[in-house]
C-alpha cells in the first residue's frame, strides 16, 4: 500500500567564448553543448598533447570523461574498480578507482587481467550488504557523486556507483548489463538500489529478467525522480521530427517506444519508496508541463502502485542528488523502510506534501540546475 510523506593560433587550442549558457530554440539542445563537442573533437586531432595549454588540461580531461560516460557501460564493479564494455562490441577496458584506464582490449583479455588483479589482492571482493546506485539518461556516475558520498558515510554497506552508456543502447540492454554486474557480486548477500530518473527503469527491467535467487537478495529501493509512467516531456519531443530522428538508445525508449517498453518493467517486489521533486503548487518548475513537476518529470509520472512511502521535495530534477533532504530521506528508507528518520510515515494528502528543510537545505542555485 502506498503511503505519502561547458584561438590560440599555432597550437590548435581555443577557449570557449563565454561561460554564460546560451540556448538554442530547439528543445533539448544548447549552444554550450555543441561548442563542447566541437572543442573535444578539435583537441582530439592535436598532433602534440603538449600543445594543449596547462590551464585547459583539467577542463579537457573533465569533458573527455563526460563524453566517455556516454560510450562505456560497467560489466563488473568492485568498489571503485570496474571492467567496462562498449555496448554492441567486444571492446573492454579496466578503470582503477581514479578512473584511469589501466588496460584496454577484448572482453576476454580484460576479464583475465581483472581476475589477476583480484587474485593479487589489488581489487577487494564485495561482501555483505551492498547498495547499487544508478544515474539517469544522458548522465554519468559523476552526477551521482554527492549522494554516493553521503551513503558511504552513513551506511554500513558497500556503495557501488554503476555507469551505463544510456545513448548507446536501450533499457532492455541496460537491464541485461545490470544483470552482469549483479551476477558478478556473489558475496553481496543483501542488495538495495538507489536510482535517479532512467536508472530506476533500468532496475525495473532487470527485475523482470532476474532469476529468483538474485531477486531474493534485493532488500529495498529508493526511486529519485523516476518516470515510472513515462514522460510527457519525451512525448513532446517526439512531435519534433528532428528530435525523434535523433533519439537513440534509451532516449528512443522514452520518446518513441514507451508503449512497448512499459509492459516489460517490473514493479519491485521489495519495499520501495519514491522521492519526487516539485513545488507542491500544481504548477511546478516547468511551464511546459501540466501539474507539479521537477522541470523534467511530473510528480504524477513518478507514481507506482505498491510504493511503501512517497516524499515530495522542493528540488529540481538535476539537483536531487546533492539535496540534503533527499540524501537524508534515502538513508532513512534504506535503513527503516520509511523516509521519516523515526521510521514512520505521516498521514498526508493524496497529492503529497512538500518536505520542509530540517538542516542545510538546498540553495537556490541547486534548485535551478
Amino acid at each position: 500500500m502506498e503511503r505519502i510523506s561547458l584561438i590560440r593560433d599555432g597550437k590548435r587550442a581555443f577557449r570557449p567564448f563565454s561561460t554564460r549558457p546560451t540556448h538554442l530554440a530547439l528543445p533539448g539542445f544548447s549552444l554550450p553543448l555543441c561548442l563542447l563537442v566541437v572543442t573535444l573533437a578539435f583537441y582530439a586531432q592535436a598532433d602534440d598533447p603538449a600543445a594543449v595549454p596547462a590551464g585547459d588540461a583539467t577542463w579537457i580531461a573533465s569533458l573527455r570523461q563526460a563524453a566517455e560516460a556516454m560510450e562505456w557501460s560497467d560489466a563488473i564493479v568492485r568498489h571503485d574498480w570496474r571492467l567496462q564494455r562498449r555496448p554492441g562490441s567486444d571492446a573492454c577496458r579496466i578503470l582503477d578507482p581514479h578512473d584511469h584506464c589501466i588496460q584496454q582490449g577484448t572482453h576476454e583479455a580484460c576479464l583475465e587481467a581483472f581476475q589477476s588483479l583480484e587474485e593479487a589482492g589489488r581489487i577487494p571482493a564485495v561482501r555483505g550488504p551492498a547498495v547499487i546506485v544508478l544515474h539517469g539518461l544522458g548522465e554519468g556516475r559523476s552526477s551521482m557523486r554527492p549522494i554516493v558520498q553521503h551513503l558511504r558515510k552513513e551506511l554500513d554497506a558497500t556503495v557501488l556507483s554503476v555507469g551505463y552508456a544510456s545513448p548507446r543502447a536501450g533499457i532492455d540492454d541496460h537491464g541485461r548489463g545490470l544483470a552482469d554486474v549483479i551476477a558478478a557480486l556473489p558475496h553481496a548477500d543483501r542488495i538495495s538500489f538507489v536510482g535517479h530518473s532512467l536508472g530506476n527503469l533500468v532496475v525495473r527491467r532487470w527485475m523482470s529478467l532476474a532469476p529468483a535467487a538474485d531477486l531474493a537478495r534485493v532488500h529495498r529501493m529508493v526511486m529519485l525522480g523516476a518516470p515510472n509512467q513515462g514522460s510527457d516531456l519525451a512525448r513532446m519531443a517526439s512531435k519534433f521530427w528532428v528530435l525523434a530522428a535523433l533519439s537513440n538508445g534509451a532516449a528512443r525508449d522514452l520518446v518513441i517506444d514507451w508503449p512497448k517498453v512499459a509492459p516489460n518493467l517490473a514493479v519491485p517486489a521489495c519495499p520501495f519508496g519514491i522521492v519526487a521533486g516539485g513545488k507542491g503548487d500544481n504548477r511546478g518548475f516547468s511551464t511546459l508541463l501540466a501539474g507539479d513537476d521537477d522541470a523534467v518529470v511530473r510528480v504524477a509520472e513518478t507514481r507506482l502502485e505498491g510504493a511503501e512511502d512517497f516524499l515530495l521535495v522542493p528540488v529540481s530534477h538535476a539537483a536531487m542528488m546533492k539535496n540534503t533532504l533527499v540524501q537524508q530521506a534515502t538513508v532513512s528508507f534504506l535503513e527503516t523502510g520509511r523516509f521519516a528518520a523515526d521510521g514512520s510515515a505521516a498521514e498526508q494528502p493524496t497529492g503529497g506534501v512538500v518536505a520542509e528543510p530540517t538542516a542545510n537545505p538546498t540553495t537556490s542555485s541547486d534548485a535551478d540546475e
